[in-house]
């Protein structure tokens, strides 16, 4: 029955992490204790004041349909902060609230790109990147990531893949899953191509303040750049709201209007009450957010060093983002199958690099957003398990 299928979703899959998880979940349900650092959200609640905003807009009735494109006291507070942070001007028409960051993603897509365009983005990179594209009907063209640069992108590589039909390109730094942070002359670099080019720009900067001695620059801070630029941002990394589902995006008015008469016949609304919280947590106190980005250093630290410790593993210490992108090609083994044993031979859930593209072969994906006792105890398991295994 495939062939019975629209060509734009035969070849969507799964994400690695979800299909990770149904079978971590699997195994505890037959008694295994399992670790689990395959899902890459935060291991905390949600703030208590945003929780309990949230729980009273609910009391309060706050339950019907909102606009499509949100709350404008919400958009007002989101372009307040969200340019003063970045040093932007922005306009509340210009803010687009979803029901989380992915409509950010794909909608602005939806609106930009025809049959045939090409659209760079980076490998390894969010699976959403490549299957947004495919459903828009463009090409995507991916420009890897190395390990050598810090996880950077190619910037000769990407100049070479830049032509006449390149329409958009997607950037993501923090990066998720290398954890890598886009530094200005990168950046400069890369604004200086797509105003000579004359391409639009997503920018997924859904880690932006979950960094480690670094500034997660925006591109659309460079001169030129606010015009041609989506900022694709969240809620759920920041302030541990994974599940509440809400995101925003900021982009030129125009583009904003079109976006949202997609969400208008796509989604309708976001749920009133969950934006009273994401009021709640741009308005309240922000002491939680360094607090939880402190202890993230401590847990990224633990990590990356006990991953260094396992002979046959190397690991990069990531700028930004909560997640470890250490190699394991000494393995002699294909990054998929060594997820999969780690899961059955150790109790401990990682994902396959190769799930975030073809570059991401070689390495594994560990979210250190768990607490310290189960990052000691994954290191552990992990090093008896490798040593079994042997590097090749």
């Amino acid at each position: 029955m495939l062939e019975n299928f629209a060509a734009r979703v035969r070849s969507l899959e799964p994400e690695g992490a979800y299909r990770m998880l149904a079978r971590a979940r699997a195994l505890e349900a037959e008694g295994r204790e399992i670790i689990h650092l395959e899902i890459g959200q935060p291991d905390g609640p949600t703030f208590d004041h945003i929780s309990r905003a949230g729980i009273r807009a609910i009391e309060d009735g706050q339950t019907r349909y909102s606009p499509a494109a949100g709350l404008e006291r919400l958009r007002e507070a989101i372009a307040r902060e969200a340019g003063a942070r970045r040093g932007i001007e922005v306009r509340p028409s210009q803010v687009v609230v979803g029901p989380g960051a992915k409509p950010a993603l794909f909608f602005p897509t939806l609106a930009l790109i025809e049959a045939g365009d090409e659209v760079i983005y980076p490998d390894p990179g969010f699976p959403t990147y490549a299957a947004m594209i495919a459903v828009a009907g463009g090409t995507p063209v991916p420009v890897p990531l190395r390990e050598e640069h810090d996880f950077g992108v190619d910037l000769e590589l990407l100049a070479e893949r830049v032509g006449s039909r390149t329409r958009l390109i997607i950037l993501n730094s923090p990066s998720n899953p290398t954890g890598g942070v886009l530094a200005r002359p990168a950046l400069e670099q890369i604004a200086e191509l797509v105003i000579r080019h004359g391409i639009w720009v997503i920018s997924d900067e859904i880690y932006a303040r979950l960094t480690y001695d670094v500034e997660a620059l925006s591109i659309a801070s460079l001169p030129g750049m606010a015009e041609r630029t989506i900022i694709c941002d969240g809620f759920s990394k920041t302030y541990a709201m994974t599940g509440w589902r809400l995101g925003f995006g900021i982009m030129p008015q125009a583009l904003a209007e079109r976006v949202e008469l997609l969400l208008t016949h796509a989604v309708g609304s976001t749920a009133t009450f969950t934006q009273v919280a994401g009021l709640a947590a741009i308005d309240g106190p922000q002491d939680p957010v360094v607090q939880v980005v402190g202890e993230y250093r401590r847990r990224r630290d633990l990590m990356v060093e006990g991953l260094n410790a396992i002979p046959g593993v190397r690991c990069r210490t990531p700028q930004g983002a909560f997640y470890a992108f250490p190699n394991i090609m000494a393995f002699g083994r294909d990054s998929e199958w060594l997820a999969d044993y780690l899961l059955e031979e150790a109790g401990v859930a990682v994902l396959a690099g190769s799930g975030f593209g073809r570059a991401g072969e070689g390495y594994l994906r560990l979210c250190f957003a768990a607490s310290q006792d189960s990052i000691r105890a994954a290191l552990a398991r992990m090093s008896e398990a490798l040593a079994r295994l042997g590097p090749s």
